[in-house]
């Protein structure tokens, strides 16, 4: 034996990652999707089991091996609740941190409302409360196109359940560094995810890929669960990253507005859900104001199952 971990014939060195099939140079160029898979929760641990022992790269965090799955997606395990998991970035390998990794947690949400469905949120907290990990006033960065993607993909997986895909606006920790967003199965209390859920989710983040025709921006207004945002993102070429609901706007200022559209790589404006808001202390001098229009439509986008109210609140 020489050492080198066996791929579909081919020889890779320990220590190295990229597509196994692909231009390995280009591979090595694109910031790859790292999914964090949280012992702790049911729907971290459904998806692990889906996809099985993944390659070893040679890489681990805090002793527990950094794996690639065909296709090139890298997946850890890690103790303990995601919302806590701070600062994870710190305790990446630099080969892994380096390439600026999108951070993924599929993970369980709890709704009161007792409704099933799917959801995606960027990491942060807009006010001076951190009640569910990170800091206060302290915002995560986004990857737009990827989150954008996944909630196309879970929307598209989950006609066949009729069950609706939904954004929700940003909250909770962890603090972290690099880009992330959680990706969620949303049960009622004491419910656990069935397969076809899991099934929905695991494919949804594995296939999700980011269309370079999406225009960028700060999404601000409407409710918790963005059902606006969610419409213009499924019909049109819009992508967001940070999400400001309007429930945060009373505990909001003007510095942590500025961080979210610091933190919405390549935002050319906001849009707002109500163009009133534009005019609130937190937002003057933010950007310009985009309109729905702006974007182009998608000629792919797939019908969506529609309910007649919002999950409530979780994770």
């Amino acid at each position: 034996m020489d050492g080198r971990i066996r791929r579909g014939g081919a020889a890779v060195e320990p220590g190295s990652f990229g597509s196994a099939t692909g231009d390995q140079g280009a591979a090595a160029r694109t910031p790859p999707t790292l999914v964090v898979l949280s012992e702790s929760d049911p729907v971290a641990r459904a998806v692990e089991a889906r996809w099985g022992t993944a390659e070893p790269t040679g890489f681990h965090v805090d002793g527990a091996p950094v794996r690639q799955l065909e296709g090139g997606l890298l997946c850890v395990r890690r103790p303990g609740p995601h919302l806590y998991d701070e600062r994870l970035d710190l305790r990446l390998p630099g080969p892994v941190l380096d390439r600026r990794p999108t951070l993924v947690f599929p993970s369980i949400h709890r709704s009161e409302s007792k409704i099933r469905c799917f959801t995606v949120h960027p990491l942060g907290n807009l006010g001076g409360q951190a009640d569910h990990g990170g800091r206060p006033r302290t915002l995560v960065p986004t990857d737009p196109w990827r989150m954008t993607a996944t909630l196309r993909g879970l929307a598209e997986e989950a006609r066949a359940l009729g069950l609706p895909a939904t954004f929700e606006a940003t909250h909770h920790g962890p603090e972290l560094g690099l880009p992330a967003f959680f990706a969620e199965v949303a049960l009622p209390e004491g419910a656990e995810p069935s397969d076809a859920e899991v099934s929905v989710l695991a494919k949804a983040i594995r296939a999700a890929v980011p269309d370079p025709g999406d225009r960028v921006a700060l999404a601000v207004g409407g409710g918790h669960y963005a059902p606006r945002f969610t419409d213009l993102a499924m019909d049109r070429h819009w992508a967001f990253g940070h999400i400001l609901c309007r429930h945060a706007f009373a505990d909001l200022d003007a510095a942590t507005s500025r961080a979210a559209s610091q933190a919405t790589p390549r935002a050319e404006g906001v849009l707002y859900a109500r163009a009133q808001d534009r005019e609130l202390p937190a937002f003057v001098g933010l950007g310009p104001a985009l309109r729905e229009a702006d974007a182009p439509r998608r000629d792919d986008r797939p019908a969506r199952p529609t309910s007649t109210s919002s999950p409530t609140s979780g994770t």
